[in-house]
């Protein structure tokens, strides 16, 4: 891995990963759409205007900058893939089908990542094991599946260094939430350091497995910096970090803003789509195979989240 292409790198994980590359001495270039302008913390590097769908012009930007590595972390999240269907599946599935034929063309390694939304109703839920049934009931999780099986057929068959990780809920005070089921443990946060309030959409209760975005950015570039002859699991690691339902952040957000409120509004479609994800991961192919282990406990990352917040937001840190 010497040169690498991020696509989406002004979403979610796309804007802090590259930093975090850059920083460990890679050549990276910010692929992002062109629809916006290129956010300033991106700028000091090289960029080009790359679209997954338009394999030509995405095989001419590998080329131009002599890229071995793609991250593609483009993708339309949970809750907005179920209004979106057939935009999802182009994505996530012919998106992904067309960057690996230009992988297996170009010899490049390629990581997309997958998610928890791969699991089902049917699979075992805490916790949910490297192997097991995925059979989800949204098209996101079905694109994810889809992307898994993809990556392991031109590994398997061409060769191609495909790899992933089953990523759980990302947490982050870098961007805003982007209309995945467990954006409410982003956008608590946000309102804690606004008014002190949160009207829940996902009932309480309900146990989900999440990530502070330090930890999952190094997840994936230590999958991919890992010794290939160790894997077993390509495509996908489960990777576990923190699990908690509501009431537990809302917790540990008290020992900062004693005062803080929490209700609940649920909503069906979201809550629906959790009831269906696991309440934890077993991580230990991870753990065994490339030395994944979390840094941040749900304490740490509150207190991080919400003096980076109330940073950006003008306020007193709480």
């Amino acid at each position: 891995m010497k040169n690498i292409l991020v696509i989406g790198s002004a979403g979610q994980i796309g804007s802090e990963l590259v930093p975090a590359l850059r920083n460990r001495g890679y050549s990276v270039v910010a692929g992002t759409s062109g629809r916006t302008p290129m956010p300033a913390h991106l700028a000091d590097g090289p960029s080009a205007v790359v679209n997954l769908m338009d394999r030509d012009a995405l095989a001419k930007t590998v080329d131009r900058f002599e890229i071995d590595t793609v991250f593609n972390l483009a993708a339309i999240l949970s809750a907005t893939a179920e209004s979106k269907p057939m935009a999802a599946w182009d994505v996530g599935v012919n998106g992904v089908i067309g960057l690996l034929e230009l992988a297996r063309d170009r010899k490049l390694s390629v990581f997309t990542p997958s998610s928890i939304g791969v699991f089902g109703p049917e699979t075992p839920h805490n916790p949910t094991p490297q192997d097991t049934v995925c059979r989800p009931r949204t098209m996101y999780g079905i694109t994810k599946v889809a992307g898994e099986l993809l990556s392991d057929y031109y590994r398997s068959k061409y060769g191609v260094d495909a790899r992933s990780l089953r990523y759980p809920g990302l947490i982050s005070y870098v961007t805003p939430p982007g209309g995945g089921t467990t954006d409410y443990a982003v956008d608590i946060y946000w309102k804690a350091v606004e008014n002190g309030a949160y009207e829940c959409p996902i009932a309480a209760g309900t146990y989900m497995p999440m990530m502070f975005m330090p930890d999952a950015l190094r997840a994936a570039v230590d999958l991919m910096e890992a010794d290939a002859s160790r894997l077993r699991h390509f495509n996908s690691f489960n990777v576990n970090a923190l699990s908690f339902d509501p009431e537990g952040i809302a917790g540990s957000i008290r020992r900062r803003i004693p005062e803080f409120r929490l209700s609940y509004k649920v909503n069906p479609l979201l809550q629906g789509i959790a009831e269906s994800w696991p309440d934890a991961l077993d991580d230990t192919a991870a753990r065994e195979e490339w030395d994944w282990k979390p840094e941040y406990s749900l304490d740490e990352m509150t207190d991080i989240m919400l003096r980076e917040i109330a940073k950006r937001l003008g306020k007193a840190a709480a």
